[in-house]
């Protein structure tokens, strides 16, 4: 892949000027291998296997930062879903692997671990129970582990018990870490039809298909689609649209090559590129921005769900047209907590809950980073899910709920998650 000196020129305007950044490496790990009756010595497998193919991947991501010049935001890991290395596991508690995990993590200089999961969208197994049991504790004891739970998929339909099994879950995991913002909520995810080479978090985990150990990068680009259109302001739509692919094309290519140099340098295969147009607070890095650039008053109005239709298959072609190892989740977030735009919409009205769920069914996931009310029933949250893994599985699409129930905070309270969960 040939590099021009004139896309050199692009991106670097696009490091320094629209916030263009890798948004993470992840490393994926198989533990099949850790398996053992006794939990104690499979956390400690778990960390052995960690920390030893882990070892060089900060390292490694910080010499490609200094050499492209390309800030690379997290460096995480994704581990083989826990639940299915627990079968022979006789107690209950899985919560010493999810501390064994956060230490691995640590210990090797991880933003993230992901793989504190289960599969369940067609039924659970015991060790699925004790996985999904173990979540609120597990993540209220570690700083580092995310969890996810696959409750349904087109095939299979929804898995119902899991669904409301998982409310309570998410409603007790906030509730253990009220003192921290219930951040315990935000670093856990449900799914429809969960992607087994995902590299964001809470929801990556490395999954039944892939090799041993695999790289993943995550690409990020809001500000410089919006800086894009700026150009393009009052053409047709068709205009609009190629100016997002074109964009797109070049933001992959710059996450494929920084994949490449990483996979080659630890000897691990490469994966995908997981072109995700993923906000932050920054000022010019929100996707509710770029939506208000094609036309819209403001995000949330009439015509949101049409304006993001647009953007996420448009991204989602550039990302394509440059790369054969396009996967994870790519096209747009709506992370309403972590994208600046939005966080306007919702505070002035306009975006509502209910607009947000129409919008799942044409982004890249779902209702994610959401503060609900503390005192939100189990029941109505398992209608949320209910109702968000119904848009993924007729629309053959990964969807996700991640709602932060505030333990002990009343309207108009802020809360600080102190950084970027995706």
């Amino acid at each position: 892949m040939q590099i021009t000196p004139a896309e050199v020129a692009e991106t670097l305007a696009m490091v320094s000027k629209q916030n263009l950044d890798i948004r993470t490496i992840t490393l994926g790990i198989n533990l099949r291998g850790c398996v053992d009756a006794d939990v104690d010595k499979l956390a400690s497998k778990v960390y052995d296997r960690m920390t030893s193919a882990a070892e060089k991947l900060v390292p490694t991501a910080e010499q490609l930062e200094r050499e492209f010049g390309i800030p690379i935001v997290n460096k995480r890991i994704s581990v083989t879903p826990i639940a299915e290395i627990c079968a022979a596991v006789t107690a209950d508690d899985l919560t010493p692997i999810a501390v064994a995990m956060d230490r691995a993590g640590k210990e090797v200089g991880v933003d993230f671990v992901g793989g504190f999961s289960a599969l369940v969208h067609k039924g659970a197994t015991r060790a699925d129970h004790k996985l999904m049991d173990s979540i609120p504790a597990a993540l209220a004891a570690t700083d580092r582990v995310c969890a996810s739970v696959n409750v349904g998929s087109t095939r299979a339909g929804i898995n119902m018990d899991a669904a409301f099994k998982m409310a309570g879950v998410i409603k007790r995991a906030a509730e253990l870490t009220a003192d921290r913002q219930c951040i315990g909520a935000g670093k856990l995810v449900v799914f429809c039809n969960a992607v087994e080479d995902n590299p964001f978090m809470a929801g990556a985990f490395h999954g039944a298909g892939e090799p041993e150990c695999v790289i993943n990068v995550g690409i990020s680009g809001p500000g410089v689609v919006h800086h894009a259109l700026q150009q393009v302001k009052g053409e047709p739509f068709d205009v609009v649209a190629e100016t997002i692919k074109k964009t797109a094309f070049r933001i992959t290519r710059m996450g494929q090559l920084v994949a490449r140099e990483a996979s080659a340098r630890l000897e691990v295969p490469f994966g995908i590129v997981d072109l995700s147009l993923a906000p932050t607070p920054a000022v010019g890095d929100s996707v509710a921005r770029i939506l208000e650039e094609m036309g819209l008053e403001v995000c949330g109005t009439h015509g949101t769900t049409a304006a993001l239709a647009l953007l996420n298959d448009a991204v989602k072609k550039g990302g394509v047209m440059a790369s054969n190892h396009v996967g994870g989740l790519s096209g747009a977030f709506i992370p309403v907590s972590e994208d600046d735009g939005m966080i306007n919409a919702a505070n002035c009205g306009s975006l509502t809950l209910e607009k947000l769920e129409a919008m799942t069914a044409v982004c890249s996931v779902g209702i994610d980073m959401v503060v609900i009310p503390g005192d939100t029933s189990a029941e109505v949250i398992s209608g949320l899910i209910a109702d968000e893994a119904a848009i993924g599985m007729v629309n053959s699409k990964t969807t996700a709920v991640r709602v932060i129930p505030a333990i002990g905070h009343k309207a108009g309270d802020v809360l600080d998650f102190g950084g970027l969960l995706g």
